[in-house]
């Protein structure tokens, strides 16, 4: 049989008996390094490459420690999700029941916070353990929807034996990552899983619309809180003169006067009134507000030297979707999380002290010198969130910081899904 490429659409219009035996021998000739009769789906061969690297056992069972209850509360409680359940419980629940699936609902780690829908088919997933608290990454669980599309960032069905642990070829699965539209951070997955035999194909198409139709709300929710500070603060920042700007508890502008308009300013997590150096802006006096903060700018530099705002930084890579950059100084310190694209460019800065022009970031990151414009566009707004720690011309982090790089254990764990020759090349510096 010629080795072309296996689609669901093929798989669909063939006899169940005879496409679960294909995908079975599709799976076992693969992972036994033999010529498969029909090449996997590429989502499918990468993510069982992945399963292989880590040295992961297709016939382990899915066992995982559970969240204790207390940390699974927290975890719903601080999650941006919470908000727009009723949109994904409304929108996919019922179906899930009707069509003897359930529906649900992980966090950017892959623990799972809610699930919903039919009955048998919850206490047929209690023993996959895909139930409130467990862990469904891929490195947890091999190849599944929800830990495959949180390692691709994108929509993807797993189907019987696409499934790299054994344990899980009677199910199918639907799943598609929900992200925060005020900057695309991944929240967590929304899934539905079932028996194989009554999945439709349909299902990723239905779960995918869903997943948009959270965002949406999510994203008008934020427009109208950023109107309701905005009310507030615009009489105030009318009074105040100098330099100002009002902001939601994310950093998000609501109001400007006396400073050039930016769309978010970074907070540190713990943030408080007083006195506050920002990197973004220096020295601000920090006053309470319905529903955000006041910032007063009160020194837009502080003084180089020993007594510089920035003396270190640190640049922590290594979780698998959570990347953070960490400054302090005299001034006190500060820690913002990181886009992949803005990790990536931070990494490259990082292995060359001496700078980078944009064409050098531009091979490092995409492999390609012409694409100046997006680095120096990305590189702006790096570097407006890291006043004072990232110099120009080239581009570098100023010779009197020291700079940290955290990496995962594993080389191959830098940024796992990055094409960045940079990363690539899996060097960590010192």
């Amino acid at each position: 049989m010629k080795n072309t490429q296996l689609d669901m659409g093929r798989l669909a219009a063939m006899d169940a008996a005879r496409a679960d035996r294909l995908l079975h021998r599709v799976r076992e000739e693969t992972l036994a390094g033999r010529r498969p009769p029909i090449a996997p789906r590429p989502v499918i061969n990468a993510s069982w490459q992945r399963m292989a690297r880590l040295g992961l056992d297709p016939d382990k069972g899915t066992d995982t420690v559970l969240l204790q209850r207390e940390e699974l509360e927290e975890r719903r409680r601080n999650t941006v999700l919470s908000e727009v359940m009723q949109t994904l419980s409304g929108g996919l629940a019922g179906i899930a029941d009707a069509s003897l699936q359930i529906m649900v609902i992980t966090d950017e780690q892959g623990r799972v916070l809610w699930r919903q829908g039919n009955l048998s088919v919850l206490r047929k997933a209690n023993g996959i353990c895909l139930e409130e608290g467990a862990a469904w990454t891929e490195r947890a669980t091999g190849t599944n929807a929800v830990g495959t599309a949180l390692a691709m960032d994108r929509a993807v069905r797993v189907h019987s034996a696409e499934h790299y642990v054994q344990a899980l070829h009677r199910w199918t699965c639907a799943a598609a990552p929900l992200h925060d539209p005020r900057d695309q951070r991944l929240l967590g997955i929304l899934d539905v899983s079932g028996p194989a035999s009554s999945f439709h194909p349909a299902m990723l198409a239905l779960v995918d619309s869903v997943a948009r139709l959270a965002e949406a709300e999510m994203r008008e929710r934020h427009h109208r809180s950023i109107e309701r500070l905005r009310a507030v603060a615009a009489p105030i920042l009318c009074r105040v003169g100098g330099r100002a700007i009002a902001v939601d508890p994310h950093g998000w502008t609501a109001a400007v006067t006396g400073l050039a308009p930016t769309e978010r300013v970074p907070l540190p997590k713990s943030f408080r009134a007083g006195r506050v150096w920002l990197p973004s802006l220096g020295v601000c006096a920090v006053e309470p507000l319905p529903g955000g903060w006041l910032l007063r700018v009160e020194e837009e530099h502080l003084p180089e030297g020993p007594e510089a705002a920035a003396s270190r930084v640190v640049l922590d890579l290594s979780r698998p979707r959570r990347w953070t950059v960490a400054v302090s100084g005299a001034a006190g310190s500060w820690q913002q999380e990181l886009s992949p694209r803005h990790a990536e460019l931070l990494y490259a800065l990082a292995l060359h002290r001496n700078g980078r022009t944009a064409a050098e970031l531009a091979e490092d990151v995409f492999g390609d010198r012409t694409r100046t414009v997006t680095v120096r566009a990305e590189m702006s707004r790096v570097r407006r969130n890291l006043a004072g720690v990232l110099a120009h011309r080239p581009y570098r982090f100023r010779e009197e910081i020291a700079v940290e790089v955290l990496g995962p254990e594993r080389p191959e764990d830098l940024l796992p899904h990055s094409t960045a020759p940079a990363v690539r090349a899996g060097t960590v510096p010192g």
